[in-house]
């Protein structure tokens, strides 16, 4: 059994398939970020579902792509842990969510990939090698146009009333903004990168307000400056592509965003598991 997992900071979607590249289950737990979460609750978000212990010694080889292992302290940790648990398996490799991005947008054609999800991330695959010429930070400095970056914007001109009076009513009614509220779940909760991306489907509610319109280009811009436009030399040769859920949403905005940068969009991938399933297949079926 081959197990494929693509992860976020807010959910993780698992697949196991055969290796003639027949689905076996699937499941979804949440997000396992080595980066903000510790062993213990990396480990209790595995044992959670009930098919991922289960079949927890037929697992032969895991390919895990994830938020938070793009540096190695954190893949180390998790890989660790993974192998513990699937103690059978022979083969686990853990790599970051930019991978699993390339792979299900481009698969092993060049182009720059962007990740648009809970967090935000870009990259440039020669179709061999991925390169960055940014490490992210992660949320608190950067992310840009991301989930937790928008956010983090709604509540921010939310509590200082600069969000219009109509929208105010309409964001107060389907979040709780008690201050103490917001500040325990930045604070001192777990995962406060996914508690401010819950925010974000306010956006997709309401993309037809002049405001909204004007968050979302504000979030694009930042992230087409300093994430995209790194790649300068390639986005004259070369598409950009975009992964994660605010990317379909905003597939508009991006498009309109790309032509004042000046350059040309590829792919838009709402999900990635899918593309990194049908990747996996077709290197079993050439091997």
């Amino acid at each position: 059994m081959i197990l494929i997992t693509d992860s976020g900071s807010t959910k993780c979607d698992w697949i196991a398939i055969d290796n003639d590249g027949n689905e076996i289950f699937k499941t979804r737990t949440k997000g396992m970020n080595p980066a903000i979460l510790s062993v213990e609750q990396l480990q209790a978000r595995i044992d959670e579902s009930v098919e991922l212990v289960e079949h927890r010694e037929k697992v032969e080889k895991l390919y895990f792509y994830g938020a938070g292992c793009g540096t190695e302290k954190p893949r180390q940790t998790l890989e660790v842990l993974l192998k513990g648990h699937f103690s059978k398996a022979d083969e686990v490799m853990v790599k970051e969510d930019t991978a699993a991005a390339v792979y299900a947008a481009v698969g092993d054609r060049p182009g720059i990939v962007c990740i648009l999800g809970t967090g935000s991330n870009c990259c440039f695959s020669d179709g061999k090698e991925i390169h960055q010429k940014i490490v992210s930070l992660g949320y608190t400095i950067m992310d840009e146009a991301s989930g937790n970056w928008y956010g983090k914007e709604l509540i921010r001109d939310y509590s200082f009333k600069s969000m219009p009076q109509r929208l105010r009513e309409r964001f107060s009614s389907a979040y709780d903004l008690d201050p103490d509220f917001v500040k325990k779940n930045l604070y001192k909760e777990p995962n406060p990168n996914a508690y401010l991306a819950k925010h974000a489907e306010f956006i997709f509610q309401n993309l037809d307000e002049p405001y909204i319109k004007k968050v979302l280009r504000r979030g694009l811009r930042k992230f087409s400056r300093n994430m995209i436009l790194q790649f300068h030399e390639e986005i004259k040769e070369y598409k950009v592509h975009f992964v994660g859920s605010i990317a379909y949403f905003a597939e508009r905005r991006i498009k309109q965003v790309a032509d004042e940068f000046d350059y040309e969009v590829g792919n838009i991938v709402r999900r990635p598991i899918e593309g990194l399933v049908d990747y996996h297949i077709k290197k079993l079926k050439s091997a």
